[in-house]
């Protein structure tokens, strides 16, 4: 029912995680891909290049780092470069950082909201007008129910920043919904992903298995869990869905505390 067949995709943070997933979901879905790689992060691309092959379909890969208009404006560019169209954007590159709100600098504070936020703005405008005038899109971006919905200790800057992407889907999905460009954000629970396995600046392997026992489904979310609800938010059937935050967390917003 959700198929993608014929569309052209962009994909921030694709290497790994839920972008990784998003991008193999996307492409089984009939889509080609533009996927972004910022290869600091030491993840295996290649992989994820390979997959959407044997999924039948073309995946371009760039190296992108959000931070940069001019890198972020090259990704984008080469979906109707390479493609000859644009489609969907998936803005979903993020850094979590451990920094207690009494020592966190002002460097420190700009860059998680750098990549966190402004990175899907840059990425969501630089795709804005291939769209309107194409007169068909779908902006996606991952926030998260850290900030959106709930708190979390010492990641005040991570919290701002996920919290702000509400805000820019709600008022995106006003003004460009007469250009028939829907936009909408995923919020992902616990999702056992690199970032969250990593045991310094986020839950660790024990925080993460403790989470699964307290979830009404008694599980923590994969990162198949987040790429589903993108290709539901990415289809055509949701062109009266815009504007919105789809909360994926495996109730946990139902029972924490």
């Amino acid at each position: 029912m959700f198929r993608l067949d014929g569309r052209v995709a962009v994909i921030t943070g694709a290497s790994s995680g839920i972008g990784a997933a998003t991008a193999l979901l996307f492409a089984h879905a009939g889509a080609d891909l533009v996927l972004g790689d910022y290869a600091s992060d030491g993840h295996d691309i290649e992989a994820v290049r390979a997959g959407v092959a044997a999924a039948g379909r073309r995946a371009v890969v760039v190296g992108v780092d959000v931070r940069s208009t001019e890198q972020v404006d090259s990704l984008v560019a080469q979906a109707t470069d390479t493609f000859g169209r644009l489609d969907v954007v998936v803005a979903n590159a993020a850094i979590a950082r451990l920094n207690p709100s009494a020592s966190l600098a002002d460097h420190d504070w700009s860059d998680t909201l750098d990549v966190n936020l402004t990175g899907v703005w840059r990425t969501f405008r630089a795709a804005i007008p291939t769209m309107v005038a194409a007169g068909y899109g779908r902006l996606l971006a991952t926030t998260s129910t850290v900030g959106t919905f709930e708190a979390w200790e010492a990641h005040a800057h991570y919290s701002a920043a996920k919290a702000g992407i509400a805000g820019m889907v709600r008022t995106l999905g006003a003004e460009l919904g007469p250009d028939g460009i829907t936009v909408n954000a995923v919020a992902p629970g616990i999702i056992e992903t690199p970032q969250t396995l990593d045991a310094v600046n986020s839950l660790g392997p024990e925080g993460v298995a403790d989470t699964a026992e307290r979830l009404p489904v008694r599980r923590v979310g994969q990162p198949d869990d987040i790429a589903g609800a993108f290709l539901y938010l990415a289809s055509e059937r949701t062109s009266f869905v815009t504007g919105q935050v789809l909360v994926v967390d495996g109730g946990q917003l139902l029972v924490r505390g």
